[in-house]
């Protein structure tokens, strides 16, 4: 029969579970392993020669693991002693935590108890960040203004502590939240100072092992103002160079120029700025910008321009006196981009550009360009002046003729002119008094009635007397007398004047005076003997 391995007598088991305990009290450690990993306890703080050494777990009753009797083999292959006395223990678990007593032979037994903690984790550290989007790159970013929450966990025995940090662009990392251990925040505005790395720390308070998560967190802002773009002209106006600009977001928008219509992509860049040559380009055509940020707005933004080939207004031909100066305008409507405007001179150099200098002064102002030509020379100015306006689509040009003359004597010509026109008026006035009397008569009348109050008319007859009645007479008369100087106009001879009948008119202007009254009537009288002595010797001579 096999010999029976002796067992510890139960009663000598209990006695040192006691003793175990009582010792604990003042001779208890801890030490402290990692889940997965190996561990070793002392057995008490004796250096040099040891004695047996005998491990149990102490539970609710002492279990033997290892002793330094060869003659008693280890509990689990997991168990051993080192130095014949530590034990050592691979590959831990959580239920290894707990306490361990190690016995000691030598005068006497010798008990040591040793608390065992295990330590798990943290093994990994999730972050959660509450953001907009994330890039192609993995990199994090929310828009200015927006709610953006922060949570952090992490598997660990016992649980974790949990710290952020926060660091900025060029700056130095510093704990965010005043150096709390908690788990999640939220920050309700973001704004571009919040830009930077957050970086969560796990750490296991028992075994001091701590694992850490850096996430990068962009803030990005859309551009504020509005899509903005325009055509230039490069220096040699060789190129078109097409501009566009959405300013105010970050990061910088992207930028694309399409031809319209069609849509048809102009060039790749991105960046807002084309460069087309000549043979691109054409009057009238249209040019599209469409600009798109990564925080909206989700329609984008866009502008048209349409570049257009120059035209010319200016007056065909200017004069210039000798000595004097002249301006020629010239003004440019419709080119887009703006033309360039020159000036030349067409004569035997028909390409050379007239240069500001003493002699011609070149100003321009918006579209409108004048050249100034001062003191005037009819042998170096007089002729054609070429104005010409030039961008990427086209170039026009306009002629302009300058005529230099002598100035004219003002004075003289203005004395000349007062003088016919005299002449003409005193022409006139005679032609009228010499063929047409009547005219005169009764323009003197006219400017006499004002002052004309009564006429009177005498009339004197040698064989028959007319009843007088003044006015009748008077009317009567001034007929027959028109009817007979009318008469006298159309015939040469005059008529044989009546031998036995003489009228005499005459007319005064009777404003209550009688004296001038009589005075009329004493010439009527003396001219009626006048002219019956004159007919009295017209009788007596021969026929």
């Amino acid at each position: 029969m096999a010999a029976r391995v002796p067992e510890p007598p139960r009663v000598l088991l209990c006695l040192a579970a006691l003793l175990a305990r009582w010792v604990a009290a003042e001779l208890e450690a801890v030490a402290i392993g990692e889940a997965r990993e190996n561990v070793t306890l002392h057995c008490g703080n004796v250096s040099g020669a040891r004695g047996p050494v005998t491990w149990y777990r102490d539970d609710s009753e002492p279990v033997f693991l290892v002793s330094s009797n060869s003659s008693l083999p280890p509990a689990d292959p997991r168990f051993s002693l080192v130095n014949a006395s530590s034990l050592h223990i691979e590959a831990l678990s959580l239920r290894d935590e707990g306490n361990y007593t190690c016995g000691e032979v030598l005068n006497e037994t010798r008990w040591s108890q040793v608390w065992l903690q295990v330590a798990s984790g943290p093994y990994e550290v999730e972050v959660n960040i509450s953001t907009t989007g994330r890039l192609p790159n993995g990199t994090l970013y929310a828009a200015k203004g927006s709610q953006v929450d922060f949570s952090c966990a992490s598997s660990s025995r016992p649980p974790p502590m949990v710290e952020w940090w926060f660091r900025a662009p060029d700056s130095r990392t510093e704990p965010f939240g005043n150096n709390l251990t908690v788990s999640s925040f939220t920050l309700l505005l973001m704004s571009q100072n919040l830009q930077g790395n957050y970086t969560c720390l796990a750490m296991n308070m028992l075994s001091r092992r701590h694992r850490k998560v850096t996430t990068e967190l962009l803030v990005y802002s859309p551009p504020l103002s509005d899509l903005e773009c325009w055509a230039e002209m490069s220096p040699g106006l060789s190129v078109l160079q097409l501009t566009c600009r959405w300013d105010g977001g970050y990061p910088d928008p992207y930028l694309v120029w399409t031809e319209e219509p069609g849509g048809a992509v102009v060039g790749t860049s991105g960046l807002g700025v084309e460069t087309l040559n000549r043979s691109q380009l054409s009057d009238g055509k249209k040019f599209k910008c469409i600009g798109s940020h990564i925080v909206g707005p989700e329609s984008g933004a866009s502008c048209v321009i349409q570049i257009r080939s120059p035209s010319l207004l200016s007056e065909p031909m200017k004069t210039c006196f000798v000595g004097s100066n002249v301006t020629l305008t010239c003004h440019v409507s419709g080119a887009y981009p703006p033309a360039k405007i020159l000036w030349l001179r067409n004569l035997t150099q028909p390409e050379v550009v007239i240069q500001p200098n003493s002699h011609y002064l070149i100003t321009h102002n918006g579209p409108s360009s004048t050249l100034t030509i001062q003191n005037c020379s009819q042998d170096l100015d007089e002729g054609y002046y070429v104005c010409r306006a030039e961008n990427p689509v086209g170039v026009r040009e306009v002629d302009i003729w300058l005529s230099v003359k002598e100035p004219l004597n003002i004075v003289g010509i203005v004395g000349t002119i007062v003088s016919l026109l005299l002449l003409g008026v005193a022409i006139i006035s005679g032609l009228m008094l010499y063929y047409s009397p009547v005219f005169c008569w009764k323009l003197g009348n006219t400017i006499r009635g004002q002052d004309m109050a009564d006429v009177m008319v005498l009339v004197d007859e040698e064989e028959e007397e007319v009843e007088e009645e003044e006015e009748y007479a008077a009317g009567q008369e001034e007929e027959d007398e028109e009817e007979e100087e009318a008469a006298a106009d159309r015939e040469e001879l005059p008529k044989e004047i009546p031998k036995h009948v003489h009228i005499h008119r005459v007319t005064a202007l009777v404003n209550g005076n009688i004296d001038w009254m009589a005075n009329g009537l004493q010439a009527l009288q003396d001219d009626s003997g006048e002219q019956q002595s004159d007919l009295a010797q017209e009788e007596d001579r021969p026929v």
